[in-house]
């Protein structure tokens, strides 16, 4: 199987698009030393595996658009965000978008990064423990709206 390079994948895109994504790139290499780098073309995006004992885990991705870059988590679910800064509602990922590579805020993005690599580090169980903990404590309360109290 041929390798795309990061590069082939960006070529169709306009050069701010480019720069974003190369903003990106640039993050995450920075903040996780030895992250593994690929090109998912099935997926039209750029991956990101963190070494994690003798295995690896996707943690992160790079997926450019026509007129913006997501910079996606895989388990952003189970991530803590306490400024509210991911994006989506779905079961499972999560991302923060930049239209121009100042949008790309080391500030405000690498404790993203940082984070996306702790809970992809966890196990299963731990990720899942986490969830249902902040379901059980969302608002102070559980949610299912039984109260002991009344």
């Amino acid at each position: 199987m041929d390798v795309l390079p990061p590069e082939a994948l960006l070529a169709r895109f306009s050069p701010e698009r480019i720069a974003t994504a190369e903003a990106f790139r640039a993050l995450v290499r920075h903040v996780i030393p030895g992250v593994i780098e690929r090109v998912r073309p099935g997926w039209g995006l750029i991956g990101y595996d963190l070494p994690v004992g003798r295995r690896t885990v996707y943690f992160a991705f790079v997926w450019p658009e026509v007129e913006h870059v997501h910079l996606g988590f895989e388990y952003g679910v189970h991530m803590d965000d306490p400024d509210g800064r991911l994006q989506g509602s779905g079961r499972k990922v999560r991302w923060v978008t930049a239209v121009w590579p100042d949008d790309v805020d080391p500030r405000t993005v690498e404790p993203l990064v940082r984070e996306a690599a702790r809970v992809a580090s966890m196990s299963g169980d731990e990720r899942l423990a986490r969830l249902l903990d902040r379901e059980l404590t969302a608002g102070g309360r559980p949610r299912s709206g039984t109260d002991p109290g009344s």
